[in-house]
C-alpha cells in the first residue's frame, strides 16, 4: 500500500484534527433548535454538552497513552470509526436520549483522537525537518475546528433545509475521506509492550516537564472555561438576553471567540510561546469584562467586541500552552502528556458550564452569565500575575517555573 510523504501526511492529520473539532462544536448553534423541538431546560442543554466532555475526559484517561504503545494509526482509525457512529446517531436523533448517546460516543472518539493527533503532528513535523510547525498547528487546529463547526452549522441551520440532518451528513462524508487518507499516512511510532497496562486510567505528566506544565495551568483554566461558556450557553444568551433568534448570529458568537483565537495563534507563529502567557491572560480578562458589560447593558455589539478581544487572548493562550508543551516531551511521552493537557482543559471546559446550566435553570440566564464571566476574569488576572514570575532566558527558551519558596 502506498504511503504519503511526511509533509502530506502532516497536512492530512492537521485537517483531520480540524474536522474532529468542527464536529464537536457543530451542536452549539443547534442547541437552541433541539431545546425548542424536544422542550428541555437549560440544565438538560448543558448536560448534553457536558456528557460529551466527560466522555472525552474518560477516553483521555484510558486511551491517552495507548498510541505510544500500539502506534498512532490504529488509534486514529478507531477514533474515526467511533466518530462516524456518533454522526449517524445524530442523524437519527428524535429525542434527548439520542442526543445524549450521540454526544457520549462522540466524546469517546474525540478523546482518543485528541490525545493522538497532536502527538502524530509532532512526530511527522520532526520527520519533515519542520518541527516548529507542530506547535503552530496544535495551537490553531482545535480553535479553527471549533470555529468552522459553529459557523458552518449556523449557516446551515439558518439557510439550508433539514438543519438537524444536513450538517451531520456533510460531516460524515468528510470523515469517510479522512479515514481513507489516514490509512495512507506512515506510522511514526514503533510498537512497544505495555499497551494493556497503559489503559489503566491515569493522568500522567513526565517528571522532567512538570514544572513547565504547572506554568500553563492558570491560563489554561481561564481560557477553556470561557470557551465552555460560549459553546454551551452562547446561543441561549444571544436568544434570551439579547433577543436575537437568528441561528447564524448564535454561531458567530462562538466564532468571535474561537475564530479570532485561531487567527491569533497562527499570526503568533515564530514567537517564543512562554513570553505570551502574561499578555494572553490580560487580553482574556479585558475581553471578558467588556463582554460582561454587553450582557449587563443588553448591547450585543459591546458583547461582540469583548468576544473578539477575549479571542485574541484565547488564541495567544492556546499557542503559548501547546507550543510550550510540544517541545518538552520525548516521542514516547507525547501521547500521555497531551492526554493530561487536554484532560485539564476539558475539565475547565465542561464542569463550570454544567454548574452554570443548573444555576440558569434554577434562576435566570443573565445573572448566571455575569457570575460565570466574572470568575473567568478574576482567574485570568491571577494567571497574569503569576505568569510574571516565570523567567525567560536570553535564548528565548522556556525555563522551569520557580520552586516554592524561591
Amino acid at each position: 500500500m502506498p504511503r504519503l510523504s511526511p509533509p502530506v501526511a502532516f497536512a492530512v492529520v492537521a485537517a483531520t484534527f480540524v474536522w474532529f473539532l468542527a464536529a464537536s462544536s457543530a451542536p452549539s448553534p443547534l442547541y437552541v433548535v433541539y431545546q425548542e423541538t424536544f422542550a428541555f431546560s437549560e440544565f438538560t442543554l448543558t448536560t448534553v454538552f457536558a456528557v460529551y466532555v466527560l466522555a472525552l475526559i474518560a477516553a483521555l484517561l484510558v486511551a491517552g497513552s495507548l498510541s505510544d504503545h500500539i502506534g498512532r494509526k490504529p488509534v486514529l482509525l478507531g477514533a474515526i470509526g467511533l466518530e462516524a457512529v456518533s454522526l449517524v446517531l445524530f442523524l437519527l436523533a428524535d429525542g434527548v436520549g439520542w442526543l445524549l448517546v450521540a454526544r457520549v460516543v462522540q466524546g469517546v472518539a474525540t478523546g482518543a483522537a485528541t490525545a493522538t493527533l497532536p502527538a502524530t503532528l509532532v512526530d511527522l513535523a520532526a520527520r519533515g525537518d519542520r518541527p516548529e510547525r507542530a506547535g503552530v498547528v496544535n495551537g490553531t487546529a482545535p480553535l479553527s475546528g471549533l470555529a468552522v463547526g459553529s459557523l458552518g452549522c449556523g449557516l446551515l441551520v439558518e439557510y439550508a433545509p433539514a438543519p438537524t440532518r444536513l450538517v451531520w451528513a456533510l460531516l460524515l462524508a468528510g470523515l469517510v475521506l479522512a479515514a481513507v487518507l489516514v490509512a495512507l499516512i506512515p506510522e511514526t511510532i514503533d510498537r512497544r509492550p505495555g499497551a494493556l497496562a497503559s489503559l489503566r486510567p491515569r493522568v500522567g505528566v513526565p517528571p522532567r516537564v512538570r514544572s513547565g506544565f504547572a506554568v500553563i495551568v492558570p491560563i489554561l483554566l481561564a481560557s477553556w472555561a470561557l470557551a465552555g461558556l460560549y459553546l454551551s450557553l452562547g446561543g441561549s444568551v444571544v436568544a434570551q438576553v439579547f433577543g436575537v433568534r437568528d441561528h447564524l448570529v448564535g454561531g458567530l458568537t462562538v466564532v468571535a471567540l474561537v475564530g479570532t483565537g485561531a487567527v491569533t495563534a497562527f499570526a503568533l507563529r515564530g514567537r517564543v510561546p512562554v513570553t505570551l502567557l502574561v499578555p494572553a491572560a490580560w487580553l482574556l480578562a479585558a475581553g471578558t469584562v467588556v463582554s460582561l458589560a454587553g450582557v449587563l447593558t443588553g448591547v450585543l455589539a459591546l458583547a461582540a467586541v469583548g468576544a473578539v478581544v477575549a479571542g485574541l487572548g484565547f488564541g495567544s493562550a492556546a499557542y503559548a500552552t501547546f507550543g510550550t508543551m510540544s517541545t518538552l516531551a520525548a516521542p514516547h511521552e507525547r501521547g500521555e502528556l497531551f492526554a493530561a493537557l487536554y484532560t485539564l482543559a476539558y475539565l475547565a471546559f465542561s464542569v463550570p458550564a454544567m454548574v452554570a446550566g443548573v444555576a440558569a435553570t434554577l434562576g435566570e440566564l443573565r445573572p448566571t452569565a455575569l457570575v460565570y464571566g466574572g470568575v473567568v476574569a478574576v482567574l485570568a488576572v491571577v494567571a497574569a500575575v503569576l505568569g510574571r514570575r516565570v523567567p525567560v532566558p536570553a535564548t528565548g527558551e522556556p525555563v522551569p517555573a520557580p520552586t516554592r519558596g524561591s
